[in-house]
């Protein structure tokens, strides 16, 4: 049976969680900025998916992917995944931003504010 699903397909249900479960130092780390709306009011689900992407964490009312790239993303194998995964995201007007995960630990302030530049709906109360 095939799975018409774009969101969250119960195929990945399983790796998701496990992903959530098993954060990396710099996800675990923007999390305690991003987790009950504390960003400007704006909801953010760690470990979301569009299709077969997983998204580290999701803004749905922004329509914004915010991704953290540690050293297996600037390999040329791990380019090529992130060019595709980006324009399968942005087909489903998706935004997607990235951080190296060396600028949650060096530059937070920096992050959350590249972040929030990103928003285009009003500030939620």
């Amino acid at each position: 049976m095939k799975d018409d699903r774009i969101y969250n397909r119960p195929v990945l249900k399983g790796y998701r969680k496990q992903l959530r479960n098993n954060l990396t130092s710099a996800e675990a780390t923007l999390w305690n900025y991003l987790k009950g709306k504390q960003l400007e009011g704006r909801k953010f689900r760690r470990q979301f998916s569009v299709e077969n992407y997983i998204i580290d964490f999701y803004c749905p009312s922004e329509r914004l992917a915010v991704e953290l790239d540690g050293a297996g993303h600037f390999t040329e194998e791990g380019l090529l995944y992130d060019e595709e995964r980006t324009k399968v995201l942005n087909a489903h007007e998706i935004r997607v931003i990235r951080f190296e995960n060396k600028e949650v630990f060096e530059a937070i302030e920096h992050v959350l504010h590249a972040i929030k530049s990103n928003f285009t709906q009003p500030p939620h109360p």
